[in-house]
């Protein structure tokens, strides 16, 4: 899977989140994300993601563009965020069980540990 972003900005109000932020992960390598509290990664992730737009530049994940392509991004990616950010009160095993049997999703149960 090849990750490339370039210029990728966010604000937040007045605050920027990301600055021209540039990278380019390419298949098989093993990167590390590092950087103190407030320094843009888990916006960064969440651009990746398709849960948040940026404000400029662009991003492909898999040659795909996270903006105009979110469904294909999101068929390539697995993201686990450090808190479930939907339904708080489920447990990890509940919440995969959840999305798993969402229709479309082939066996369900078997994907499932």
């Amino acid at each position: 899977m090849s990750i490339k972003v370039l210029g990728l900005t966010h604000v937040y109000g007045n605050q920027k989140a990301i600055d021209q932020l540039s990278f380019e992960a390419k298949p098989g390598s093993v990167l590390g994300f590092l950087g103190p509290n407030g320094a843009g990664k888990s916006t960064t992730m969440k651009i990746l993601t398709g849960y948040l737009t940026p404000s400029s530049g662009t991003a492909q994940v898999c040659g795909f563009d996270v903006c105009d392509q979110t469904l294909e991004v999101k068929k390539h990616i697995g993201y686990l965020p450090e808190n479930n950010p939907l339904y708080l009160d489920m447990f990890v095993h509940e919440a995969l069980t959840f999305v798993a049997e969402i229709p479309g999703v082939a066996n369900p149960h078997e994907r499932i540990p």
